[in-house]
């Protein structure tokens, strides 16, 4: 078995690590026993032991164990069923005890007790519903439940990852019945280790798997499946949420089950009642919160205990509320005001209690002493400053606070003092740390490049000097509202900020850079305005350059506001619409005004472009640009690599005086589009010295052969496609720009190749779908003859035109590729109708393999295709002139090509076994006719070759079943 092969490389010591880790390894035939048929996605033997193990007095029979079974059947095949099925996972169900006359809790899982639970890990996972069969390649399994499918991939795939995630998607559309069931996902290829929930199929839920230590594979593959890590992620790291109606689910990135453990673990400690927990922006704090708090409440350890979720802003507030509400969390105490906050602390409330830090203000001293409150506060660089800690944490003194900030220390004093709270226990200030430049290296984030916006647009520099950069009170800001009065004081500021002629000149500018820029690779923009009357001012620009609904102003409303404010105002629901639209490709609105509100707190991954009117730094600067951080990718061409701002106001001329942070703790956060010219530049110098003279002074096919045959190195091809991406993404990013037209004709002949070889070397890949949105647009203008060009549809494509390439006027080379990617075109279009091709498009791809890595020459390749070609032509002509169905025929051909019968011979026996697939047509799907045919099959098949008999019909099946998939 060749390195780097699926089952040997990475299937085999997948299970044999998982073995090593606690797991019982199942072979295929001894699960299927187990499950009782491929329609049941359980050990059912297994389940049923388990349910009377775990629940002694509660399911205290065979009879009620099989109750239960029945009950997990019957959950729905979709998100909905997924979310049953879990909540069984946590004792969520119960089920009535007819000795106690009353209902009692269902226990699946025993997460207290790892050695309780029954570990399993089996292969090549068949399960069939009816209508379709799936093949899993991995399944892990707890108490006999699928709870986590793994896809594996060759390490040599190129596309493994991406590939593995069209099989789970494919198993959702095809077996949602097994995949109710299962919670989690698992995608690899050695190079990478991903996953994510099921359900849940977009690109940005599929996280990389980091252990604490970043290890070879065997180390990620024990860190991933250890049993006791496996059981707390399904009982505590997976969240569903349901928002306007609709049901999601997420699964903790590593960083944040981590740091939910540190916490958990800082709580228990009865020294120390400080912590705090950094995750840069972006990174799901708001999850890591919400989850540390349920953990809490939930485990009995903290007796009871009292949670208090603390945010400094009634939107934040608003947020958190509707998070929980959508969590499934039960009563939550919402503290409507200072009073109302004080007698649910003097009256010894338990539960969660969500209020906002002002309410704190003035609290008395000693208001609880009881020591099991735990006390999460949101933003906690500007939510505890001055007297409002003091206040809280005089009024609960006891309790164990727990900071949660999205941005790092600050240089000032006060920046300082304020993490000094939180940090003082812990030997570098922080319990827990996720850097920005982690966040990028994990794709939890993308990085961020900034523009300055042309001179004569930017903001005068003296009145920034004098009345922005120059007050004091604005160093390490964390408060946007401290920004906003400071700004109301600088009047000649503002005033140049919403001049008349100043904001159309901007509002022209943001049209067409949008138009040519953002709009084109269909992501969509921030316009933030200096004040609210600005992004109305700004909307009236805007609408003179760009259709209405393009744009929409998003602003807090004011009681007194003059009309020309009042128009923009938006209803609750009007807003929700607002921001629910925005977050959809393809929808307007396409550009948000805003000033305040959405800068933080609002998570909508398509937004690329923030084009900045407003002076802002420090905290509120990071929060602010965080917005366009977000990773995104969808099935139509958008792959988002980074974000971008434009400067109108000159805050980037200085970045470590508008970041006022250690250099280290905001390393890699934000970066000069100049600097990404340099690197186009440089990799296009690459390009103009390593690949672009592999087919210099050549034309056409010539040109074509010697690609190709540079290329046959797999190593040296993905070196190539490695460099390619970058060059493409920083493409995408840059054009359309003057400073590329130098480069434009190079650059489409590295596209050109880069299509070649995709096109030749892996034909499953559909090429052209793949490229970005710029990049495709040179695809469909500019490429001519030179690479292969997309076949006329494969049905077309039969015998006779395949010798006649043979005979082309061509290189050996090119002849080669040309026959292996119409061989493997015709396959897949016609497999499924005449299985009989199933062999020949093995064989071709053996025969690619064999060439690609120089165990045949071209010579020796071509004359191995033309000799499957006529094979190919000879079962045409046969299947003709027989009046056997698709299936029988195959038969025959089978019997013919890999067993060397004789031809009368092998047509005699397909025609005996015509009557078997008529009885049971449904063998594929169904398990039973399956048996049947078996059966049938056997004893036509045992007078010909009865010692291969089992083998034999192993194989037949397994030919017509990949042609069925």
């Amino acid at each position: 078995m060749g390195l780097g092969s699926e089952r040997g490389s990475v299937q085999n010591p997948f299970i044999r690590y998982a073995e090593e880790a606690g797991w019982t390894y199942l072979p295929r035939e001894e699960a299927l026993r187990l499950r009782g048929g491929e329609d049941s996605p359980f050990l059912r033997r297994v389940l049923v032991e388990q349910l009377q193990r775990l629940n002694p007095g509660v399911v205290d029979s065979v009879a009620k164990a099989e109750e239960v079974v029945a009950r997990l059947f019957g959950v729905r095949p979709n998100i909905e069923g997924n979310l049953e099925a879990w909540e069984y996972l946590k004792g969520l169900k119960t089920v009535f005890v007819e000795a106690e006359r009353r209902e009692r809790n269902l226990k699946l899982l025993d997460p207290e007790h790892p050695e309780k639970n029954a570990f399993h890990i089996t292969d090549e996972f068949e399960f069939s519903n009816g209508r379709f069969r799936i093949r899993a390649d991995v399944v892990l399994l707890v108490n006999g439940l699928p709870v986590i499918v793994v896809e594996t991939k060759a390490a040599t795939r190129e596309e493994g990852i991406a590939e593995a995630l069209d099989q789970i998607r494919r198993y959702h559309e095809e077996a949602p019945e097994l995949m109710a069931h299962a919670q989690l996902h698992a995608l690899t290829h050695i190079v990478g280790f991903f996953y994510g929930p099921t359900w849940n199929l977009s690109r940005k839920a599929l996280f990389n798997w980091r252990d604490e230590q970043a290890g070879d594979y065997e180390t990620l593959v024990k860190g991933f499946v250890a049993p006791r890590r496996v059981l707390r992620v399904l009982s505590d790291y997976i969240l569903f949420v349901r928002k306007d109606g609709e049901l999601t689910k997420a699964v903790l990135r590593p960083h944040q089950m981590r740091a939910v453990d540190k916490v958990l673990a800082r709580a228990k400690d009865p020294e120390k009642r400080r912590g705090l927990v950094w995750h840069t922006q972006g990174s799901g704090k708001t999850f890591t919160m919400i989850t540390v708090a349920k953990k809490l409440l939930e485990d009995p350890r903290f007796q009871n205990p009292t949670v208090l979720m603390v945010v400094d802003r009634n939107e934040l507030q608003q947020q958190l509320f509707q998070n929980l509400e959508a969590m499934g969390f039960g009563h939550v105490h919402l503290a409507l005001s200072k009073r109302h906050l004080r007698e649910l602390l003097q009256n010894d409330t338990r539960g969660l209690i969500v209020t906002m830090i002002h309410k704190f203000d003035d609290a008395d001293a000693d208001l609880n002493l009881r020591e099991n409150i735990y006390v999460l506060i949101d933003e906690a660089h500007r939510s505890t400053g001055g007297d409002l800690g003091n206040y809280l944490m005089g009024a609960l003194p006891n309790a164990t606070f727990i900071g949660f900030t999205g941005t790092p220390i600050d240089k000032t004093a006060h920046g300082k003092g304020t993490f000094k709270t939180f940090g003082a226990e812990d030997p570098k200030g922080y319990l827990d740390k996720y850097a920005i430049k982690d966040s990028i290296q994990d794709g939890t984030t993308v990085p961020l490049h900034y523009q300055m916006a042309p001179n004569h647009l930017q903001v005068d520099r003296e009145a920034m000097e004098r009345e922005f950069w120059q007050v004091a009170e604005l160093e390490g800001v964390a408060d946007i509202e401290e920004i906003n009065r400071v700004l109301d004081r600088a009047v000649t500021l503002k005033n140049m900020l919403k001049s008349k002629d100043r904001v159309e000149a901007v509002a022209r500018f943001v049209a067409q850079h949008f138009q040519a820029y953002v709009q084109p690779m269909g992501y969509k923009a921030f316009l933030v305005a200096v004040d609210r009357e600005a992004c109305c001012l700004y909307k009236e620009a805007l609408d003179r350059h760009l259709p209405p609904e393009v744009s929409q102003v998003v602003i807090s409303p004011g009681h007194n506001d003059p009309p020309a404010v009042k128009r923009y105002h938006l209803s609750e629901e009007q807003e929700a619409a607002v921001r629910k639209a925005f977050r959809k490709p393809d929808e307007n609105p396409q550009i948000l005004i805003v000033t305040e509100k959405l800068l933080t707190g609002y998570d909508a991954p398509i937004l690329y472009a923030m084009y900045l009117d407003k002076p802002m730094r420090d905290h509120v600067l990071l929060q602010a640009i965080a917005r366009v951080n977000r990773p995104y990718e969808d099935q139509e061409g958008r792959r988002k690599t980074s974000g971008l701002i434009v400067d109108f106001v000159g805050i980037f001329d200085n970045l470590e005086r508008a970041l006022a942070f250690d250099s280290q703790d905001v390393e890699g956060v934000v970066e000069d589009l100049e600097v990404l010219k340099g690197r186009f530049a440089d990799l296009m110098a690459r390009g103009r010295r390593e690949f672009l003279p592999v087919s210099a002074g050549k034309e056409g096919d010539k040109a074509v052969e010697a690609v190709l045959e540079h290329f046959r190195d797999k190593k040296r091809r993905e070196g190539f496609y490695a460099y390619f991406r970058e060059l493409e993404e920083v493409y995408e990013i840059l054009s359309p720009d003057p400073f590329l037209r130098p480069f434009l004709e190079d650059y489409q002949r590295l596209v050109e190749m880069y299509r070649l070889l995709r096109s030749a070397y892996e034909p499953h890949v559909p090429v052209d779908r793949s490229f970005l949105r710029k990049t495709a647009e040179i695809v469909q203008k500019h490429t001519h003859g030179r690479p292969p060009q997309e076949p006329k549809d494969t049905y077309e494509i039969g015998p006779e035109a395949l010798l006649a390439l043979t005979q082309a006027e061509k290189p050996d080379t090119v002849k080669v590729f040309n026959l292996l990617r119409e061989l493997h075109r015709l396959v897949e279009a016609k497999g499924r109708e005449a299985p009989h091709l199933i062999p020949i498009g093995e064989r071709a791809e053996a025969l690619r393999r064999a060439f690609e890595e120089r165990q045949l020459s071209s010579q020796q390749a071509l004359a191995e295709l033309e000799g499957l070609v006529r094979q190919l032509k000879e079962a045409e002509e046969e299947r003709r002139r027989t009046r056997l169905s698709r299936e029988a025929f195959a038969v025959a051909w089978w019997l013919r090509v890999q067993k060397g019968w004789p031809p009368e011979e092998a047509l005699d026996l397909a025609a005996r076994v015509e009557d078997s697939f008529r009885s049971f047509p449904h063998w594929a799907t169904s398990s039973a006719q399956e048996r049947e045919l078996r059966r049938e099959l056997y004893k036509v098949l045992a007078k010909a070759s009865p010692k291969e008999v089992v083998a034999w019909v192993n194989e037949l099946l397994s030919l017509l079943r990949r042609a069925a998939e």
